[in-house]
This record gives C-alpha cells, structure tokens and sequence, in this order.
C-alpha cells in the first residue's frame, strides 16, 4: 500500500503509515526536522531544481510536469524499483510539502510505483 501525506498536516506517524520517506529537495520550510518523523529523506526522488522551479505548482503545467518528471525519474530506475520494493514489503507513506495536494511529485510517484 502506497499512501501521500502532506507532512505539515501529519508531522508524526499516524498507525499504519508504515515507512515514512520525505521525496522533495528542499527541505520544508518552518519545520524544524526534530519535529517531524521520516524514516527517510530521498532528495533524489524529487523533481530536478529546473522542473520544480519551471512547474511552480501552477494546475495549468500539470500534464507537461508529469511528463517531464517521469522522464526524469526513467534514469533513477534503481531508486524507483527500491521505493516499488518498499511498497510490496509493507506500507510506504511518501510524504511531501506542496500546499496542492492533487498536483504534486508525490501524486506523480505514487501513481509511477503503485
């Protein structure tokens, strides 16, 4: 089971989150990393800094980021089969910071592991 959590909204581990993994690159801002519980920080896993900056979260560049972004993540193939490895050996929370929670690197992820 694959679940995405914003991590502003569940800093600690609810039961059944399984393994936590944080998938942006920069760290979330105002959040100091003693209050919050990951198991794991994968910077690698996040869109590069020039497809973060271009998409800007903007629900009009969706299709083209998710495009984008899975043509990225096609050469982290080692990285994406650990995370589908993950999924199949228990629950995998992918936690992420974007205020929009329907267009997101995580909603991307999820769908690209699931």
């Amino acid at each position: 089971m694959i679940r995405i959590k914003r991590i502003y909204e569940s800093p600690r581990p609810s039961p059944g989150d399984g393994k936590r993994i944080l998938v942006d690159r920069l760290w979330p801002r105002g959040l100091k990393k003693e209050d919050v519980t990951f198991d794991e920080w994968i910077k690698e896993a996040a869109p590069s800094n020039e497809l973060r900056k271009w998409f800007g979260h903007d629900p009009a560049r969706w299709q083209e980021f998710k495009q984008r972004y899975k043509r990225e993540l096609t050469g982290k193939t080692e990285l994406v089969e650990r995370l589908k490895a993950e999924a199949a050996a228990g629950t995998l929370t992918i936690l992420y910071s974007a205020k929009d929670t329907k267009h997101n690197n995580a909603v991307v992820l999820r769908d690209l592991i699931a």
